[in-house]
């Protein structure tokens, strides 16, 4: 990548990892579909590494809010899913990543903007679970299943449940990679380079996570997505 490039990059990292730690939702969908269209190579295992400093801040600073039952289903689910999500990620040629990156980014935030409020239960916490795992490990992108459920509970505990599920299948799906031999080091030098950025993302978010307006902040969330999504499908189309 250029300068340009790499400072962009580490722009956009430090502007998701705020809208993260002050919302909960919005790291992967903002920066996956930017990475995607800069260097899609870098995807998904840059993002998943990049992310577990993120969460494991989030889900320690938000420790009192965790929904424990909700987080262990999510969990347990995601896990299981895993291994699927690493046999899509096989099936997807390295230069249509960006075209399927787009597609989920996209047809996520939708989702995300039509679902109406409900109660969620043991299905739900599953479901999400599942599809959190494979879209993740394949693409990088698992928060919008995760936010269907969490949309309408408290912010704190939105934040710290969504982070430790995220944490979780984000340790789950490296490891996996790690030892397939998916996950290459330039991906991972990628990923700690990126720490400045999103440390400085993080620490802003501390002075507004407590009276961030969340319904604005997850409109936002998913207008970026919306358009950096189509952003990506119609570069990788043309």
């Amino acid at each position: 990548m250029s300068v340009t490039a790499i400072l962009l990059l580490a722009l956009v990292v430090a502007v998701a990892a705020f809208v993260q730690g002050a919302s909960g939702l919005g790291f992967a969908l903002i920066v996956a579909p930017v990475a995607g269209l800069l260097a899609p190579g870098l995807l998904p295992v840059f993002l998943l590494a990049v992310m577990i400093p993120l969460n494991l801040h989030i889900a320690w600073r938000e420790r009192s809010a965790l929904d424990l039952r909700g987080a262990g289903w999510i969990s347990a689910a995601r896990l299981v899913a895993t291994p699927g999500g690493l046999a899509l990620l096989w099936l997807i040629p390295e230069s249509s990543l960006g075209l399927y990156v787009g597609l989920a980014t996209v047809l996520a935030a939708l989702v995300s903007l039509a679902a109406p409020a409900f109660t969620p239960g043991r299905a739900a916490y599953l479901g999400a679970g599942v599809v959190t795992g494979l879209t993740e490990t394949a693409t990088g992108v698992g928060g919008p299943p995760l936010a269907l459920v969490y949309q309408h509970r408290p912010p704190a505990e939105l934040r710290a449940t969504v982070a430790v599920c995220f944490l979780t299948g984000e340790l789950a799906s490296l490891a996996l990679f790690l030892a397939t031999g998916e996950a290459r080091a330039s991906q991972l030098g990628w990923a700690a380079l990126m720490l400045p950025a999103l440390g400085a993302g993080v620490w802003l978010s501390r002075l507004v996570h407590e009276r961030a307006d969340a319904r604005r902040m997850r409109l936002f969330v998913l207008g970026f997505a919306l358009v950096s999504g189509v952003v990506l499908v119609v570069g990788a189309a043309v």
